[in-house]
């Protein structure tokens, strides 16, 4: 199965093609549209109708653009694990529920310990914002006792309040309550500081005003989603005074952001270390890793099995835990060092980049006089890039 799948990925990544390849993909493309073959076609033939498609509007570009990107070893092994998947699910019950249930329990206790996340259960998820989704409606669940039988009549009794950080995701928002069936009003956006600390971090003082009136008002607080690492800016939530809150307002705490990947690391900075006492969190290690076609996971803690089944959290399935499976193979391949250093070498590289980019900036602003020095020029711009450095990192 793996020489299968070396074999197709490197027919795909061959952007290189003789006179008569050419000939036979002008062939392919015409006969793409038409009805299914009644003796069907080879492997070959497939694969390059494939490419064909993949490239088809770039037709006028170069050679070098057209080109499928490489994903390497470790991306192969990501991909495998769809391959093997499949296999896997043919399997008869008992097999294929003890194979699953070693895949998950394993990967799930490597990134529990890998990002410090103690007594943590995981939701493998393709859509990164579903884990997010399934959270609330565990949340809604143990709230609402009556919600199971009595649906929507429990929720206007006391309508639920969402609360995310005006940095979040612009459409994150919108998408949990279309989801939930809620009205947009059950939705509240907290303002970022404007007069003090960052403008891109939640204004905790003003989030604690907004708990209080709604309160008063009836409602009831639900959750609350922070950022580590804000989309626009990189900046980390004031996470520990955040969580102080949510345990007043018996609020559950969802943390996410890219400044999540630092937890693996060795050294990590009090504001991300934070992230460790929430409720759920959700990671994207296929971009911070580098893999193509793994799940993000969310990880939360909490003690009710069948409130986590009835949200959606886990399955009785088998075949639904084989989604960790490209995980399990991946994460094993790179091993705990592989994955420590592939996030150091990204954490360097965002550095650098914010280096050049806070320098330039500042030539910008202020360029050097006849009679300003070489030194002046350094003193004065290192506190400016290194202030951004902080709130970045």
């Amino acid at each position: 199965m793996g020489k299968n799948l070396n074999e197709a990925m490197k027919m795909l990544e061959d952007g290189q093609k003789s006179a008569e390849d050419e000939r036979e993909t002008k062939n392919t493309k015409e006969r793409h549209t038409r009805p299914l073959q009644g003796s069907g076609q080879n492997m070959v033939s497939i694969l390059q109708l494939v490419q064909t498609l993949m490239n088809e509007d770039e037709e006028e570009e170069s050679q070098a653009f057209r080109r499928i990107q490489n994903v390497g070893e470790q991306g192969h092994m990501a991909l495998l694990g769809h391959s093997l998947a499949a296999y896997i699910s043919v399997l008869d019950k008992d097999r294929l529920r003890k194979l699953t249930t070693r895949i998950l329990s394993d990967t799930t206790l490597w990134l529990c310990r890998l990002f410090r996340y103690e007594n943590g259960s995981a939701y493998y998820h393709e859509d990164d914002r579903e884990g997010l989704l399934k959270v609330c409606r565990l949340v809604i669940h143990s709230r609402y006792e009556d919600y199971t039988t009595e649906g929507f009549n429990v929720l206007y009794k006391k309508q639920p309040v969402i609360y995310m950080s005006a940095a979040s995701r612009p459409e994150l928002g919108q998408y949990l309550c279309n989801q939930l069936g809620l009205p947009l009003s059950c939705l509240c956006r907290v303002p970022c500081n404007t007069m003090f600390g960052s403008q891109h971090q939640m204004d905790v003082a003003s989030l604690d005003r907004i708990l209080k009136e709604d309160i008063k008002l009836g409602k009831s607080p639900l959750l609350l989603v922070a950022n580590a690492g804000t989309p626009a800016a990189g900046h980390t939530d004031k996470l520990a005074r955040l969580k102080e809150l949510c345990d007043e307002n018996n609020m559950w705490l969802h943390v996410e952001g890219v400044n999540l990947a630092m937890l693996a690391l060795g050294h990590v900075s009090s504001s991300v270390l934070a992230a460790t006492k929430c409720d759920s969190m959700t990671l994207t290690l296929g971009p911070w890793l580098g893999l193509p076609a793994v799940p993000a996971v969310t990880l939360y803690r909490h003690e009710d099995p069948a409130l986590s089944l009835a949200a959606g959290l886990t399955t009785s399935q088998p075949v639904e835990k084989l989604r960790a499976l490209p995980l399990w193979l991946s994460l094993q391949y790179l091993g705990h060092s592989g994955i420590v250093e592939r996030i150091k070498h990204a954490s360097q590289l965002v550095r650098t980049l914010s280096l050049l980019t806070c320098l330039k900036g500042f030539c910008q602003l202020r360029k050097l006089s006849s009679t300003q020095s070489i030194g002046d020029y350094k003193v004065i711009g290192v506190p400016f890039w290194w202030s951004y450095l902080r709130v970045s990192l």
